[in-house]
């Protein structure tokens, strides 16, 4: 497979234009030579290494990220940069996922191995991880934390860096570098909004130090930052194609698919929740709308429950219910947020050779989320097992029941308790003290670390699943059930929850009864000492054999207790997720740099990691690299890494969540409903005899600077990922028949068993990746001559290979440039390229830039040649979207900086400047209509200024 078949016709794409560019930037010749005499070398700590050293480029591939880069970016925050970038993939965790376990946070997963496999240090060290896992296991560190205005440079080192580094360095290292020192006052301010006026984004920003390191012996460096993002609802987006909506009868979609209209009557003994009301006939399980004056076997009828009197939305639902796009009128595209952020640094020089310093960072966030209303029949679990509401029912004598004297089931959405919401505050804090210098001739470096992450999550709408069954259908049972719950006991006897027309007649009691507020918290800490040393022990032919030793301990504790309820399985439609846990870590480790010849370099590691809950582990790299040329350089590396299982993985608790999957048991006996992806519950248990994930990386590349002004690097990589810890694939599952079903859900087909409510699995070393892929990174600088200033073009290409899963059972499933894994974050897919791609003019005190970011098709399918074709459908049966594809993305993002005066600068942005809509995309679950990858172009044009001003 090549990433670039030229030779094929096609049409155009931003890859093949990537690769054209930089083949005819390479061929051109340098404009202008620059006079300016070669700076002295220094030597410098490279991410990826312990050694010092005089050259940037190592064995390993470093992608480095200015503060200049990340300015003409024009993102707000590093978060939003990194996930733009094109070796990130799926698993990563978008802030606008506010509907995830992670909601408030944002994570980066290189190379599509998870956030748990991506490293995340900063100044070199670790941070508590953010306090909610992803998907209730993936535990990250959320990049919300990184204050911007005191990056100095991002590092992400491309290959796996657990001999360097320890657990977690699977994928690669992400290390955000702060700035070390800093003189006078610099105040910064920006504000923007899209093109619709809304999802307002304000920042503000003081920046202050004092102290001359050389001169003063000292350096205080003070920075905080107070940041606002408004919300984006999906209704505010109505005609933007299909975002942010559900009901895509338009497009070709059936309303009876459960990706369209809330509300539809969808088979025999099959309804969606109405916002007025489905009701099933006792006798012959076919459901009814309560507007419908003519429901078959009614002995009452209800004018006020007409459809036209809850919305305008357009019917046509064939089997009678009535449909609204509860989607599109609750959800959102993004949550309202605000961040305030405090980094500290001060460093004193004791003596000439040792100098102390001092790290606080500290970070609070606020976010608010709103979803659609609650359902009353959403099926849930909890480490007991699955819970199904499908049995929910209006009383015999229950007033708005139009089976009046007969219980009759209900599917209702709960439109008149309101939407759902998450408030969720989290509260970071990290206290770095170390001291660093040279000691006897080795550059030493040792320090103290505590880093902390708390998580409150507050949310309302949701229903208590004994209360709502009691006044609905207030049995014996029922009553006995929900009388434990001293709110609803306090009601007045006989209550009885009044739907749809006659919600107006329920009591502000009775909603604090069946609807109140519930919470949950979450802590995780890291404590940890380290000390670190190099030096130069010999000379060889090529320069300094350097060494370097280190040895590290820290203690890891999280802990997250579960939402009030759902350890019970008692509110509808929220899963459950708990863990706790604790260890000690411990490891010492050894480096060699060595240049044997001029044009040959050496370099190897060996760590030996020591974990209280799952042992030891060893992991060494090897890496050379040969510059046969001066402006030639090959390199290559070999590497081992581990991933040590996180509390929620092999700690105490459980988790109930969500996924999509289709039911190929219904679906082969006739019932169409199941041929199509629903959510489902999946019930996972923590597993204390898991063993860490193993990993072997192989790159091999070059580094050709052929021109002054020209450079280019191509890496050929690999990572194959062993012992894999993940839950049973949920299509697998229900395969093999783990799953637990509800008999009375089932249609008039033969043999129907009922609609899957939860499917059983646990955590489990289960399968092994292995991804291929190639990076390209090319950059070429023109000097446009006179008085026109430079052009600088810079592209960043990922294609991948093989993104390749085998299971236990020997079973393959290559999900590279598919939809799938759905089983991770978002099921936002596996794009096979993604591309970055700027141009910047460069002239005195101007810089204007142009941005492009792509994103490669998906096939709409689970994987690669996947029996069961196509994941989604229009009516008609045929393959949705049209050729069962999701089509590209790309935008255009353009900068511009003015430096009006030495102390004054002037900046604007906007972002997605062609205003392209995001595609349709109907399987993911992290966005409605659209692709996560693509929140550009759900949010649309968004344009922002602001000014920096030196003191």
């Amino acid at each position: 497979m090549s990433p670039t078949p030229l030779l094929q016709p096609a049409a155009f794409s931003p890859p093949r234009l990537g690769l054209a560019l930089a083949s005819a930037l390479l061929s051109l010749p340098v404009l202008a030579q620059d006079n300016v005499a070669p700076a002295p070398l220094q030597r410098v700590e490279i991410t990826g290494s312990n050694i010092r050293r005089a050259q940037a480029e190592t064995a390993s591939a470093v992608q480095t990220l200015s503060a200049a880069d990340i300015e003409k970016s024009g993102k707000a925050s590093v978060a939003e940069l990194l996930q733009t970038l094109a070796v990130d993939n799926q698993g990563s965790v978008p802030t606008s996922f506010s509907g995830g376990f992670a909601a408030g946070a944002s994570g980066i997963s290189l190379r599509g191995l998870g956030t748990a496999s991506t490293l995340v240090l900063l100044n070199g060290r670790r941070v508590a991880p953010y306090g909610l896992a992803d998907d209730g296991q993936k535990v990250f560190a959320d990049l919300n934390i990184i204050p911007l205005e005191a990056v100095e440079r991002v590092e992400i080192l491309k290959d796996g860096a657990s001999a360097i580094y320890g657990s977690d360095a699977i994928a690669g290292v992400v290390n955000v570098i702060l700035r070390r020192d800093y003189q006078g006052t610099a105040v910064k301010g920006n504000y923007g909004k899209t093109k619709n006026w809304d999802g307002r984004e304000a920042r503000a920003s003081i920046t202050h130090g004092f102290g001359d390191i050389d001169n003063d012996r000292y350096n205080v460096l003070l920075n905080l930052e107070y940041s606002e993002k408004g919300a984006i609802s999906n209704r505010d987006r109505a005609g933007r194609g299909a975002v942010g909506r559900s009901d895509l009868r338009d497009l070709g979609f059936s309303a009876q698919e459960s990706l369209s209209g809330a509300g539809a009557i969808t088979d025999n003994n099959a309804a969606g929740s109405a916002v007025n009301g489905n009701v099933r006939n006792p006798d012959t399980f076919d459901y009814y709308n309560r507007g419908n004056l003519a429901g078959a076997g009614f002995t009452r009828t209800f004018p006020g429950a007409a459809c036209g009197n809850f919305t305008t939305h357009p019917q046509g639902d064939p089997g009678g219910g009535c449909l609204i796009d509860a989607a599109q009128q609750y959800g959102q595209i993004q949550p309202r947020q605000k961040n305030i952020n405090f980094f500290g640094r001060g460093a004193w020089q004791l003596t000439p050779a040792l100098q102390t310093y001092m790290e606080l960072n500290l970070y609070h966030s606020e976010s608010r989320s709103v979803t659609t209303p609650s359902t009353i029949s959403g099926s849930v679990g909890y480490p007991g097992g699955p819970v199904s509401n499908a049995a929910v029912a209006l009383g015999a004598g229950h007033p708005d029941n139009p089976y009046f004297g007969r219980e009759a089931r209900l599917r209702y959405l709960a439109a008149d308790v309101g939407p759902r919401t998450s408030e969720v505050d989290s509260t970071f804090a990290r206290f770095v003290a170390g001291i660093k210098g040279s000691v006897a001739g080795w550059d030493i470096d040792s320090a103290l670390l505590y880093s902390q992450n708390k998580v409150a999550n507050e949310r309302s709408g949701f229903l208590l699943r004994d209360v709502a069954f009691a006044l609905l259908n207030p049995t014996a049972a029922n009553v006995a059930a929900a009388s434990l719950n001293p709110a609803y006991a306090a009601l007045p006897a006989g209550s009885v929850w009044r739907i749809g027309e006659n919600a107006g007649l329920n009591s502000p009691a009775l909603y604090a009864a069946l609807s109140p507020r519930i919470s949950n918290d979450a802590k995780t800490h890291i404590a940890q000492i380290d000390f670190k040393a190099s030096r130069e022990v010999a000379k060889l032919d090529g320069g300094g054999l350097g060494v370097a030793v280190g040895a590290e301990f820290r203690h890891e504790a999280t802990e997250l207790n579960p939402t009030t309820g759902t350890e019970r399985g008692n509110i509808i439609g929220l899963g459950y997720s708990a863990y706790k846990g604790s260890r000690n870590a411990s490891a010492l480790y050894a480096e060699v740099l060595a240049p044997v010849l001029k044009s040959v370099e050496l370099s190897g590691a060996l760590r030996a990691d020591h974990f209280t809950d799952v042992g030891n582990s060893y992991t060494p790299k090897v890496g050379v690299k040969w510059t046969p040329l001066r402006e030639l350089a090959l390199r290559g590396t070999f590497a081992k890494g581990f991933r040590a299982p996180s509390a929620a993985e092999n700690g105490v608790g459980g988790l109930a969540a969500f996924s999509t999957a289709s039911d190929p048991l219904r679906c082969a006996l006739g019932v169409t409903l199941a041929c199509d992806p629903a959510s489902i519950a999946v019930i996972t248990s923590p597993n204390p005899k898991l063993s860490p994930e193993r990993s072997r990386s192989y790159s091999v590349g070059a580094v050709w600077d052929p021109l002054p002004r020209t450079s280019l690097s191509v890496d050929l990589w690999q990572i194959r990922r062993k012992n894999e810890i993940n839950q049973e694939q949920t299509d697998t599952a229900i395969a093999q028949g783990h799953v637990a079903r509800d008999p009375s859900t089932a249609s008039d087909k033969p043999g129907d068993p009922g609609a899957i409510t939860a499917v059983l699995a646990s955590y489990v070393n289960s399968a092994q990746t292995t991804v291929r892929g190639i990076d390209i990174d090319a950059r070429q600088r023109f000097n446009l001559g006179g008085d026109h200033g430079n052009l600088v073009f810079d592209l960043k290409w990922t294609h991948l290979y093989k993104w390749l899963r085998t299971e236990q059972d020997g079973t393959q499933r290559d999900f590279a440039g598919t939809h799938g894994n759905c089983d991770v974050s978002n099921c936002m897919g596996t794009p096979d390229d993604r591309v970055n791609l700027s141009a910047t003019w460069e002239r005195q005190n101007w810089r204007v830039s142009a941005n492009v970011n792509y994103r490669a098709p998906l096939d709409n399918i689970s994987f690669k040649n996947d029996p069961d074709g196509c994941a989604t459908h229009f009516a008609d049966g045929t393959d949705a979207p049209r050729g069962c594809r999701i089509a590209s993305f790309t935008t255009v993002d353009l900068t511009a900086r003015w430096l009006a005066t030495p102390k004054l600068e002037v900046f604007a942005t906007v972002q997605n400047l062609f205003d392209k809509i995001a595609p349709l995309d109907p399987l993911t679950y992290g966005a409605t209509g659209y692709n996560p990858l693509d929140y550009a172009g759900a949010a649309g044009r968004f344009i922002s200024a602001g000014v920096k001003y030196k003191f």
